[in-house]
């Protein structure tokens, strides 16, 4: 009976096999046209994000310029042992710990509370001018932000004419370490908040308007609605997009750290990845730069399933 009882199940589990197989099959045949727009976005991700992470093995090799990709010689854990013990490192990373939280702490969230004020804008027309309005910050080149920064910053520029007006003194903001955080941040802010909104709007027109009737008629103020009815209706997605910032929460702005610091401010401005722009880059050292690149990611993996498995915990909601 039990052997009888196995061979039924086997044979239900190989009819169930075939018939998703069979039904995948048939969705396929019928929109393949859909299907071969993956062609493309499988093709990019293939080249350029999975391919070179074959390079990740010059982390434990020494790779000598012209020679082989892959390196020389098989030196183990040599480098990560450099970098442990070289203290500009941890500065550098201290300083990208402080970035990345101060960016979790304030760039993040302003996007929601955007939307949710932009979100009881009864005139249509001035709703939309504020929102092309603050999506324009985001299609700018890095190259131009970062030049109206340096700009509106300097001793002659607007914000020093306005600080000189009133005290008679100018505050050289780009030479002085102790400023350069509250600029970058600043500046993350206007470019990502209207474009940031975006799906955080998206997600608001979802929710069901028989909520907020009744809501209402149980006597709830606009406030309490937005408390106990917009903002659980758009928690999936502050959480979804909260999980995928963690993943790049030590990739902090690159492009606009490197255009925007200079020496006199590495204390504060120097990060992982200049720090690494410059190890590899200027010294060549690319063996000793992959090996704390690979550092970083592996924190950032880190992070994300942690996020991850404490939002499944105290929010029934995650990405897997």
């Amino acid at each position: 009976m039990e052997s009888e009882t196995a061979k039924a199940t086997l044979t239900m589990t190989s009819l169930r096999k075939e018939s998703k197989l069979r039904t995948m099959g048939a969705m396929f045949r019928k929109d393949w046209q859909l299907y071969s727009l993956l062609i493309l976005p499988i093709i990019y991700l293939v080249i350029f994000k999975y391919g070179p992470m074959i390079g990740n093995i010059i982390a434990f090799r020494r790779f000598v310029p012209g020679g082989s990709i892959f390196g020389e010689t098989w030196v183990g854990l040599r480098y990560f042992q450099m970098f442990i013990q070289d203290p500009t490192f941890w500065k550098v990373f201290s300083n990208t710990l402080m970035l990345g939280g101060l960016a979790l702490l304030f760039t993040f969230p302003v996007p929601i509370i955007f939307a949710l004020l932009l979100n009881e804008v009864k005139s249509k027309r001035f709703k939309k001018f504020v929102q092309t309005a603050s999506y324009l910050p985001h299609f700018l080149s890095i190259v131009i932000v970062a030049g109206m920064i340096l700009q509106l910053t300097s001793v002659n520029g607007s914000i020093n004419s306005l600080v000189s007006f009133f005290t008679g003194e100018s505050i050289p903001f780009m030479q002085r370490a102790e400023w350069f955080r509250t600029i970058y941040i600043t500046s993350e802010i206007w470019q990502g908040m209207g474009w940031g909104a975006i799906l955080y709007l998206a997600a608001l027109t979802t929710i069901d308007d028989s909520l907020y009737e009744a809501a209402r008629i149980d006597g709830a103020n606009r406030w309490k609605q937005t408390i106990h009815v917009t903002i659980p209706g758009i928690l999936p997605t502050i959480v979804t997009l909260l999980i995928l910032n963690m993943g790049n929460f030590l990739a902090v702005g690159f492009e606009k750290i490197l255009l925007l610091y200079n020496p006199l401010i590495y204390e504060t401005s120097d990060v992982i990845s200049t720090y690494l722009y410059r190890v590899g880059m200027g010294t060549g050292n690319f063996s000793y730069a992959t090996a704390i690149g690979l550092f970083e990611s592996v924190i950032g993996l880190i992070l994300v399933f942690s996020v991850n498995a404490i939002s499944r915990r105290l929010t029934q909601r995650s990405l897997w």
